[in-house]
């Protein structure tokens, strides 16, 4: 991929697929803590989003949430699975976008694994709550824009370009794949 920015002397461009991809995912993920849940992705309208925080990521790259049955989000899922999620780590790096299906679910063996004292806000009566359902988000694809060496560094080298009158950047973006 081409760079627009073409004062840039540094490839700042790369792809992560598979395991390197679906570490990537996990590293951005965590790092943002909590992410925007969008569905009714059907270019028909206004998309419905939420902030959520994936009470699981799998060696498959799949993300997993618990979310009452009732919710809007379970009924945007039922009428069209296509769903996207939006991160954002810092003000400067970690930013992810990933698009994919999800699947509802009561799964008991799931919920029992994915569950925290600290979800009885939402599920009152604990992990037996009736209400209780996982999602599964399986992501197709998506973006990343991060640093290369980490903020302090690319904070350097900004600062670096400005005083030489370069373009001198340690952001790094691709395609990220499972």
């Amino acid at each position: 991929m081409d760079s627009i920015d073409k004062n840039s002397p540094e490839d700042n461009f790369r792809n992560l697929i598979g395991e390197e991809g679906i570490a990537k995912m996990k590293e951005l993920a965590r790092s943002a803590g909590s992410c925007f849940f969008c569905t009714r992705l059907d270019g028909t309208g206004k998309f419905n989003t939420r902030p959520m925080s994936a009470d699981g990521i799998d060696d498959r790259g799949d993300f997993w949430f618990l979310s009452p049955s009732d919710s809007h989000k379970n009924q945007d899922i039922a009428i069209d699975p296509r769903v996207q999620l939006l991160f954002q780590g810092s003000a400067h790096s970690d930013f992810m976008t990933l698009s994919g299906r999800a699947t509802v679910s009561r799964d008991q063996t799931k919920i029992k694994e994915l569950w925290n004292p600290f979800l009885k806000v939402w599920f009152t009566e604990g992990e037996n709550d009736p209400r209780i359902t996982t999602i599964k988000f399986t992501p197709d694809d998506g973006h990343y824009w991060d640093t290369k060496h980490g903020e302090g560094i690319a904070l350097v080298k900004r600062l670096y370009g400005a005083a030489v009158g370069k373009t001198y950047d340690d952001s790094v973006e691709g395609k990220i794949t499972p």
